[in-house]
């Protein structure tokens, strides 16, 4: 009975995996094989950056696995403009999921009518063939702009918002995600990424709110029972 609880809690964690590949020094046989990796354990998508996003469709053509992008990553603070003819760039190579880092800096200078648009634009840029997570980058920010990035994404029509790029100073955390969740409410998703690295971290994420996992440990974490 145990068993077969753990292996259906890991088929049910591994449909909530982007199964992540972001690093700069990435490889077309790297990206290959987390394509493969996603197939073969059913993650929701494979995240790669956008000069990948081709490959990537036509690697998981035909089955359930998204292909996830990043838009303005990882910084946050390239122009409006850019973000959207990105984000035009990478729906038209594929992507079903973009990832969009939120402009920091104009959340340090309360600039909120600045940090909405620039989320609309993405956001009606994807003309809905694209559900739009919006990267908080969490470490950066006080609980009070955290909720306010949360607040202003869920204002702009984001579908979730997310922890982490895992490129700055800190990672997902369950505190985090608890004060996401209380203040997105059950309408939109919240995304947990940077750091998660086990099983473990995985199911308290989930249990704290999060209803997707950002990761390059993939692997590693649905193979938990294995390892019993």
């Amino acid at each position: 009975m145990k068993e077969n609880s753990l292996t259906t809690q890991t088929l049910q964690l591994a449909s909530m995996i982007d199964h992540t590949i972001l690093k700069a020094d990435t490889t077309r046989e790297q990206v290959k094989k987390v394509c493969l990796e996603a197939l073969e354990h059913k993650f929701a998508s494979v995240c790669v950056n956008p000069s990948y996003v081709s490959y990537v469709s036509q690697m998981l053509k035909g089955s359930n696995v998204k292909t996830c992008t990043v838009v303005g990553f990882p910084l946050g603070a390239t122009t409006t403009k850019a973000k959207v003819d990105e984000t035009i760039d990478v729906l038209n190579c594929g992507a079903q999921e973009v990832d969009m880092v939120i402009n920091v800096g104009a959340i340090k200078s309360r600039d909120w009518d600045f940090v909405k648009k620039d989320i609309e634009e993405v956001v009606l840029a994807s003309k809905e063939k694209a559900i739009v997570k919006v990267i908080i980058e969490a470490c950066l920010m006080t609980d009070a702009e955290k909720v306010m990035a949360c607040r202003v994404s869920k204002e702009a029509g984001a579908h979730f918002v997310k922890t982490s790029t895992g490129f700055s100073a800190g990672g997902a955390t369950i505190e985090d995600i608890a004060l996401m969740r209380k203040e997105v409410g059950s309408n939109l998703g919240v995304k947990a990424s940077g750091g998660i690295k086990d099983f473990a971290k995985a199911i308290a994420m989930i249990q704290a709110g999060a209803n997707r996992i950002g990761t390059s440990s993939g692997i590693e974490i649905v193979s938990y029972e294995k390892q019993l």
